[in-house]
């Protein structure tokens, strides 16, 4: 419609359902296919604002949508794809297991899933898997107990046939059922010599990284960061980074959908600094504290951060939580070299979730530029593809084309 004209002069992007018996969440547009002066107000979410883009978000001085960067490819990862239940233990069994045969512990591992990311206070995986990677199904036949299982569980359920006598699912899924519909190889490459990484719930109300030990298989309900580093963490823990998830990702009523793709891999992360690391370690390690000592998962700790009945005096570790993000957005600004923005911290509401974040008015300044950074970036990426002109490309010599 916008492409045809159609200007939108006032938008809701999320509010609930009137009706109380509809639990439902609903957009709204309002707009004219009439000219409509640059002057005249438009209203986004009762906020008056210069122009109203298709996402129904306020439109500063950059327009259009991010662009995938060459620099941010490789790096993050949605978790593998197990496909089939008979893959999973509980503890128990498979410590049993493990106990019965240690040799089972090349097959056997830690299942983390976005509940356990959210919900525990160590962040720790609730169940166990059975993972064959890429073997051949006579090196899996090896374990008994783990082949056993699968062949009874997941077999039956991935070969399942119509009528006509074709497979259900498609192919390999039914011949290579001892393997995962998606074994991210990708992922398993380039996490392979690092001891943790980076991960954040693909369905996370808070848009918070965790730092998890690798050895364990990561579900596709996680999204991977192929990074251990502190800086690599402030950023992804910052204030800039949650508006432009919860902006580009989709959603699932208020709890935001991180999707690689359009969140991070669009994202222009700034350069690291010695400060940001600092700060990246102060907030994994103090916030660890706080939720083992308080026995709080990720989700149910940033409730009471975001909470505005909870004043600071009320509650000494969340004030701690509140001041080190203060910090921590700051430091994130300087290293963009963008500490002319006035952050505003406090609690703002955004798409019906109140939070302990930067102000409106930054929120909308924040997202310009970052989006300006990122088509800057994006252009200076297809520069240099277009640097070597087709009669200037290397031959093998070390001479040029003619």
């Amino acid at each position: 419609m916008v492409a045809d004209g159609f200007t939108i002069t006032r938008a809701i992007q999320s509010r609930s359902w009137p009706a109380s018996s509809a639990n439902l969440e609903y957009a709204a547009a309002w707009g004219t296919l009439s000219p409509v002066a640059d002057d005249v107000p438009r209203v986004a979410d009762d906020i008056e604002v210069r122009r109203i883009s298709t996402l129904l978000e306020p439109v500063g001085r950059a327009e259009g949508n991010p662009i995938r960067l060459n620099e941010n490819s490789g790096i993050a990862f949605q978790g593998c794809i197990v496909l089939g239940m008979g893959f999973v233990l509980d503890i128990t069994e498979a410590q049993e297991w493990l106990a019965a045969d240690p040799r089972n512990a090349e097959v056997l591992f830690p299942y983390l899933n976005g509940e356990d990311v959210n919900s525990r206070p160590d962040a720790s995986a609730s169940r166990w898997v059975i993972d064959f990677n890429d073997w051949t199904e006579d090196r899996a036949r090896t374990f008994d107990f783990p082949y056993q299982r699968v062949n009874a569980s997941v077999r039956p359920e991935r070969q399942r046939k119509k009528a006509n006598g074709e497979f259900v699912l498609r192919k390999p899924l039914p011949q290579r059922w001892w393997h995962y519909a998606d074994k991210r190889p990708a992922l398993r490459k380039a996490i392979a010599n690092l001891d943790e990484v980076l991960v954040i719930a693909r369905v996370s109300k808070s848009v918070m990284p965790v730092r998890v030990p690798t050895g364990q298989v990561m579900s596709e309900a996680c999204v991977v960061f192929a990074s251990d580093d502190g800086s690599a963490q402030a950023v992804l823990s910052s204030n800039l980074h949650q508006i432009w998830a919860i902006t580009y990702g989709s959603g699932m009523r208020n709890d935001p959908r991180y999707t690689p793709s359009d969140v991070f891999e669009t994202f222009p992360r700034p350069e690291p600094t010695d400060c940001l690391e600092q700060i990246g370690r102060i907030l994994d390690e103090e916030r660890r504290e706080i939720m083992m000592r308080r026995d709080l998962g990720l989700t149910r700790l940033y409730n009471l951060v975001n909470d505005s009945e909870l004043a600071d005096s009320a509650d000494q570790d969340v004030a701690r939580l509140r001041a080190i993000h203060v910090e921590l957005d700051w430091r994130v600004l300087d290293a963009y070299d963008w500490s002319d923005i006035a952050l505003g911290h406090g609690f703002h509401t955004h798409r019906r979730m109140q939070r302990w974040t930067v102000s409106s008015a930054a929120r909308i300044e924040i997202l310009n530029r970052l989006l300006e950074e990122n088509h800057r970036r994006s252009e200076e990426e297809q520069r240099s593809k277009r640097g070597l002109t087709a009669t200037e490309i290397p031959k093998e010599d070390g001479t040029l084309f003619a």
